[in-house]
């Protein structure tokens, strides 16, 4: 089906919610009660477990007896991963930014003047495009992270099937470049899943990552019940895993052979450090109830003491933009305090990420790394992300089967519970779509407005609207 651009956007990865005039959250109730179990995996692996063998399961019973609904399908397992995407070739650079721009919860012009957020979308992106290319081209001319993220699923898929889930397959779904997250769920729809768990690829769930992605999923389900609704489809969320211990390992096992590389003489000179760094966001979400920065925290914790008792380790805030107050301290600023104080062995660790993209390719390999250099840090590390570590797929898998025995958690509570307000009216009624002769008059007086503030706001910022997105 043919897509429009800006259906279904919302946050991204590296992503604000930006207003003219405020960053403004909407904030939901605190908690949410979890749903039955989906009852796929009990205390047995593979077809047996999810029923198959045992008719124990069916995809469209409620509640938590054990008998299955006569005439049911049986049970067919589907992961669907979510993560930003980007854009894999040069010519694919201007579309991305309009995707972006076009999204109101991106660029959230003041209600009078929304009827212009795809012209002003289109002004932005052809406006953009051009520095954006520079930024692909230093990094191979397009983002790896669909590539990476598509071997992630087969991964994946292959570690389910081998553990007895015939059939399991898995389905990536992007935010602003292909696959969209509507290809995702057709692909969906049509190999009959009827048993779904969503795994937001971000180990530490965020008002403007993980939570950006499952509104735009809860959206999608609202909208089209006799697709989605728990009597077609049983599906569940899992919205943080910062704290698994797989992942902690595997994270750990990376920078450790990062410092392995250092010798006894380079490490005598210093010591040796590791620097944390995650992508930021504004303080104003924290406050609001943003659970990411006590999440990264708490991981950089596990991490850390899964290192040797030597290493020092530190933690700081990348990707900020505008004039308002982000997480602190800021990676440029952090690198600075670094080099004065001594630093020469320094391993960089991209903890927000599980994919290489353009905010480890450029602005850490590229960016922090010069700026450390010119600091006298000398001999800088970058720990990669983890990609397809064989460990991390396995993590995955377990995080899959876990997900599976739990009480289920809708995409609607996982919002809730972590504070993420959800939209659930049509794209038009959000953005007060003008169809009169008045309300368009009115559009089109305000229009330099619209513009007006945004090319404001980059002039007071400094930096590109741009530099918001990692891809």
């Amino acid at each position: 089906p043919t897509l429009t651009p800006v259906r279904g956007a919302a946050m991204p990865q590296s992503g604000v919610f930006l207003s003219l005039s405020s960053c403004v959250l909407l904030v939901g109730v605190s908690a949410f009660l979890p749903g039955p179990s989906l009852r796929a995996i009990p205390a047995v692996r593979g077809p047996a477990a999810l029923g198959v063998a045992t008719g124990s399961f069916s995809p469209f019973s409620s509640g938590d007896n054990d008998e299955s609904l006569t005439g049911s399908p049986p049970p067919r397992l589907g992961v669907l991963l979510l993560n930003l995407g980007g854009p894999e070739r040069q010519e694919d650079v201007e579309g991305f930014l309009y995707n972006l721009f076009a999204d109101p919860d991106i660029i959230r012009l003041p209600k009078f003047v929304s009827g212009l957020q795809k012209p002003l979308a289109s002004l932005l992106s052809k406006r953009r495009a051009p520095q954006s290319r520079e930024a692909y081209e230093s990094i191979g001319g397009g983002s790896p992270i669909v590539e990476y993220t598509d071997a992630q699923a087969r991964l994946l898929e292959a570690q389910l099937q081998e553990r007895g889930f015939e059939g399991a397959k898995c389905y990536v779904a992007m935010r602003y470049w292909y696959p969209f997250t509507e290809q995702a769920l057709e692909e969906v729809k049509r190999d009959g899943v009827n048993a779904l768990v969503v795994l937001p690829l971000y180990p530490q769930f965020s008002i403007s990552t993980s939570g950006s992605s499952l509104r735009v999923l809860q959206e999608i389900f609202a909208r089209n019940l006799e697709s989605w609704g728990p009597d077609r489809v049983l599906h569940t969320v899992v919205p943080a895993w910062y704290d698994r211990p797989g992942y902690v390992r595997s994270m750990a096992a990376l920078i450790r052979s990062e410092l392995d590389e250092y010798t006894a003489e380079e490490a005598a000179n210093g010591g040796l450090h590791v620097l944390f760094s995650a992508h930021g966001v504004p303080q104003s979400y924290v406050a609001a109830g943003d659970p990411y920065q006590r999440q990264i925290e708490e991981c950089v914790r596990l991490i850390g003491a899964e290192l040797p008792s030597e290493v020092s380790v530190h933690l700081s805030y990348q990707s900020r933009v505008g004039p308002i107050e982000w997480l602190r301290p800021y990676t440029d600023d952090k690198l600075r305090d670094l080099g004065e104080s001594g630093v020469k062995n320094l391993v960089v660790v991209p903890i927000s990420f599980v994919s290489e993209h353009i905010e480890t390719l450029e602005e850490i390999d590229i960016e922090y790394r010069e700026l450390a250099e010119e600091n006298g840090i000398s001999n800088w590390r970058r720990c990669p992300a983890l990609n397809t570590d064989k460990g991390f797929i396995t993590e995955l898998a377990d995080l899959v089967e876990d997900a599976l025995q739990e009480p289920t958690l809708s995409v609607l509570a996982a919002c809730i519970q972590n504070n993420c307000a959800v939209e659930l009216q049509p794209l038009d009624k959000r953005l007060g779509l003008g169809v009169t002769e008045d309300a368009e008059t009115l559009n089109g007086r305000a229009a330099m407005v619209g513009i007006f503030s945004v090319f404001l706001l980059e002039l007071v910022s400094g930096k590109s609207l741009f530099h918001m997105f990692g891809a």
